[in-house]
């Protein structure tokens, strides 16, 4: 589902380069969770968004569904994000004056769809993540773990294969984080969505097919997910 053949990120700052990636190789399989894991500024986020042509590799080549991404134009990642993959943050970048059904079926009316077909997708997808008695409520009147499961609902109305998550429990407690891994953690298997998972928490990580370290920028090495509790 998603190949990366040596993808290197450069970015300039003043007169210094600072390499956020460097040379990284590896090939995700459709329907696989993965968690990348490793300290602050080792090229987790960024390698999530070069996936996502959230940023460009500065070389390289990245493969998404049999796809290349070289050489795409910026209209070409629009509709590759809105046709095939969906964005979860850790900011839940809910629309404030919207209501919870209104967020969610915001990507289907940004594609000129309308009518009875939105709503009942919107409802599905509030129903899925457990949001369903919600639909009328603002961001602001609901709860961290809810604006987070809206915020998923919202990235799987378009119906994507590829899913990827920043650190989507970040702004949860522990319960809340728990149940939103597990949401994730469902997707593979009743849908067969594969999930990039960016994560600092152990316990995330560990609902994980397999995990990926990083340090400076590179891959360091590739372990089932109940080594990550022990620090390897």
């Amino acid at each position: 589902m998603v190949t990366l053949v040596h993808v290197s990120k450069e970015y300039s700052r003043g007169d210094a380069k600072v390499w956020a990636l460097r040379d990284v190789t590896l090939e995700i399989g459709r329907g696989e969770f993965c968690a990348f894991v490793g300290p602050s500024g080792c090229g987790k986020t960024t390698l999530l968004n070069l996936v996502g042509g959230l940023d460009l590799p500065t070389s390289g080549e990245i493969v998404i569904d049999g796809r290349s991404t070289s050489g795409f134009t910026s209209d070409e990642w629009t509709r590759l994000r809105r046709d095939l993959i969906g964005v979860i943050f850790q900011a839940f970048y809910l629309i404030p004056g919207l209501t919870a059904a209104e967020n969610v079926a915001l990507p289907l009316l940004l594609k000129g769809e309308s009518g009875a077909q939105v709503r009942k997708r919107v409802d599905e997808m509030l129903e899925l993540v457990g949001m369903r008695g919600r639909e009328r409520h603002r961001p602001a009147e609901l709860s961290g773990g809810e604006q987070q499961r809206l915020a998923i609902a919202r990235a799987l109305v378009n119906r994507p294969s590829l899913m990827l998550a920043d650190e989507p429990t970040g702004n949860l407690d522990s319960k809340n984080g728990a149940e939103i891994i597990a949401l994730l953690r469902s997707l593979p298997q009743q849908f067969g969505h594969t999930v990039l998972l960016v994560t600092h928490s152990a316990a995330a990580a560990q609902e994980a097919d397999y995990v990926w370290h990083m340090r400076d920028g590179q891959l360091t090495c590739r372990t089932s997910p109940q080594l990550v509790s022990q620090g390897v």
